[in-house]
């Protein structure tokens, strides 16, 4: 894969937290999801988050960061580090856009 084919297929979000960390959601972060919310990806509905449920999403985002720096990200510390986000608008922010890249429709489902 090119540089170019990289960046085109990038589905990372950079939020800056207790330190600039990556929101990705791959695969792996998508299912566990689904486990922790107990909800299908096709039935999330950005309405009907609460503050749990975006600590949950927040969690499973920014569990690829984590291991990538050999960080052991535990669920009940999510609130402190959402809590050092410049402001809450940049976690929905970096939340959405990360999972919008999830789903992005390919170049062949778009024709």
């Amino acid at each position: 894969m090119t540089e170019n084919q990289k960046s085109e297929k990038n589905t990372e979000v950079i939020v800056y937290l207790d330190r600039p960390r990556f929101v990705r959601f791959g695969h792996k972060a998508l299912k566990k999801l689904g486990i922790l919310t107990g909800k299908k990806m096709s039935n999330l509905d950005e309405n009907d988050f609460d503050m749990e449920d975006i600590e949950k999403i927040m969690f499973c985002g920014l569990l690829a960061d984590a291991q990538q720096n050999g960080e052991d990200l535990k669920l009940e510390n999510m609130e402190e580090i959402l809590d050092s986000a410049g402001s809450f608008g940049d976690i929905v922010e970096a939340m959405n856009k990360g999972l919008e890249m999830a789903f992005q429709k390919t170049e062949k489902q778009k024709n």
